[in-house]
C-alpha cells in the first residue's frame, strides 16, 4: 500500500510538471494532431491524379491526336502540349511536368506500312511517385494504342472480335489487389506512418521528460518522492505518459479503422492491443537510451536518429527482403517493424492471434530492455555527474 502511495505521489508530481510546461502537450498531442490532419488531408484523394505529362506531337495525324485525347482522359495523367522537345525538357527539368512523351513524325504512315514506329518516354525519376505513375499511364496507353491498331488490321482481314482478342491478348490477367483494391495511398501509407510518428513522439518526449530531471537537477527530489527507488520513480512517471500515449493511440485506431473506414479484415480490438504494445515498447526504448547515455542532449539526438531509422526499416515503404541481410537483422530492434507485421496479418489478412503472436512476443521483449541499465540511471540521478547541456 505504501508503494502505491509513492507511485501516486510521483504521478501527481508528473502531472504538475506537464501542466506547468505546455511544451509536453504541444510535443505530444499537438504534433500527432497536426500530422494526422496533414496526412489524412494530403492523401484524401487516395491516389494522385492529373499528373502533368508533356506531349510533343510531331506527327499531327488522327492516330496521334487520338492517343493524346485518350491519355488526357485517364485519371492519372493530364496532357500538356509542347511544340518542341527542348521546351518540354526544360519544364520537366524544372519540375513543372513529370514526364515527356514524344510522338515521332510519320508514326501513322509507319503503322499503315507495318513498320515499327518508336514512341519515346522521358521520365523524371527524382519524383518517384509521380514519375512511376506517369510511366504506368504512358505504358498503358501505348499498349492500348498498339492493341487498337492490331484490331483494325485483323478486322480488315475478316476476323471476328473474339478471334482478334485471342490473338492480341492470348493470356488474360486477373488481378486481385488484396487489402487495397482501389490502390489508395492513404490506406497504404497512413496506416503505418502515423503509428511510426507516434513512436517517434513517445521516444523523444519521454527522453526529454526523464532527461530534464538531470538537466534541472531535480532527479534527487524525484527519487525522494519514490522512496529512493528508481523502479517506483519510473513507474509513477510512466503511468501518466502511458495513459496519455495509449489514449492517443486508441484515438488513432478508431479514426483510421472506424471513422475513416480503412481496410480491416480482422478485429479492431486486436489493433488496440497492437497499439498499446507499441506504446509500451517505445517507452522501454526511450528509457534504455537515456540509461546508456544519461546526457539529455545526446540522448535526444540518439532517440531522434533511432526513430527516423524506424520509418525505413519497418518495411512499409521498401520491402525488408530487398535490403542487405545485415540490415534485415537490424530491423528487429525497432518496435514499429513488429507493429507493421502485426498490422498486415490482422488488418489485411485477418489471421487473428495465430498470425501475429510472434510479433506480440517481440514487442513484449522490449519491456525487459530497460532492466539492463536501471542501476546506471539511478546512479546518474543520485550523483548528477553528467553534462546537463
Amino acid at each position: 500500500m505504501k508503494e502505491w502511495k509513492r507511485i501516486s505521489a510521483v504521478a501527481r508530481r508528473e502531472l504538475r510538471i506537464i501542466r506547468n510546461r505546455p511544451l509536453y502537450l504541444v510535443g505530444s498531442i499537438g504534433v500527432i494532431t497536426f500530422c494526422t490532419i496533414f496526412f489524412l488531408t494530403f492523401l484524401k484523394g487516395g491516389l494522385p491524379h492529373d499528373i502533368p505529362i508533356g506531349l510533343v506531337d510531331e506527327d499531327y495525324s488522327t492516330t496521334s491526336r487520338n492517343f493524346s485525347q485518350q491519355l488526357d482522359a485517364t485519371q492519372l495523367g493530364k496532357v500538356v502540349h509542347y511544340d518542341s522537345f527542348a521546351e518540354a525538357r526544360e519544364d520537366m527539368t524544372s519540375g513543372k511536368i513529370s514526364a515527356v512523351c514524344v510522338i515521332p513524325k510519320g508514326m501513322n504512315d509507319d503503322i499503315q506500312a507495318f513498320r515499327q514506329p518508336k514512341i519515346s518516354f522521358y521520365i523524371n525519376g527524382l519524383y518517384f511517385v509521380s514519375g512511376a505513375l506517369a510511366w504506368k499511364d504512358l505504358l498503358t496507353m501505348v499498349n492500348l494504342t498498339n492493341g487498337a491498331v492490331q484490331r483494325q488490321v485483323f478486322r480488315a482481314k475478316g476476323y471476328n472480335d473474339e478471334q482478334i482478342m485471342g490473338m492480341i491478348r492470348p493470356i488474360d490477367i486477373d488481378t486481385h489487389q488484396i487489402g487495397n483494391v482501389t490502390t489508395n495511398y492513404n490506406y497504404y501509407l497512413t496506416g503505418t506512418l502515423l503509428p511510426a510518428i507516434l513512436e517517434m513522439i513517445i521516444i523523444i518526449v519521454l527522453i526529454y521528460s526523464l532527461g530534464t530531471e538531470l538537466k534541472y537537477g531535480t532527479s534527487r527530489h524525484l527519487l525522494n518522492k519514490a522512496g529512493n527507488s528508481i523502479t517506483t520513480a519510473l513507474t509513477g512517471k510512466l503511468t501518466v505518459w502511458t495513459l496519455i500515449f495509449s489514449a492517443i493511440g486508441l484515438i488513432l485506431i478508431l479514426l483510421l479503422y472506424h471513422w475513416m473506414h480503412f481496410p480491416m479484415a480482422g478485429s479492431i480490438f486486436n489493433m488496440f492491443i497492437a497499439m498499446f504494445l507499441l506504446v509500451l515498447a517505445s517507452e522501454a526504448v526511450a528509457i534504455f537510451i537515456l540509461e546508456m547515455i544519461p546526457v539529455p542532449r545526446l540522448a535526444l539526438s540518439i532517440g531522434a536518429l533511432y526513430s527516423v531509422l524506424g520509418f525505413s526499416l519497418s518495411g512499409f515503404t521498401l520491402p525488408l527482403e530487398a535490403m542487405p541481410p545485415y540490415i534485415q537483422g537490424l530491423a528487429v530492434a525497432f518496435p514499429i517493424r513488429h507493429y507493421y507485421l502485426l498490422l498486415v496479418q490482422e488488418a489485411i489478412f485477418g489471421t487473428g492471434f495465430a498470425g501475429w503472436w510472434k510479433e506480440v512476443a517481440c514487442l513484449l521483449l522490449f519491456l525487459f530492455v530497460p532492466l539492463l541499465g536501471l542501476r546506471r540511471l539511478k546512479n546518474a540521478y543520485i550523483n548528477q555527474n553528467y553534462p546537463k547541456d
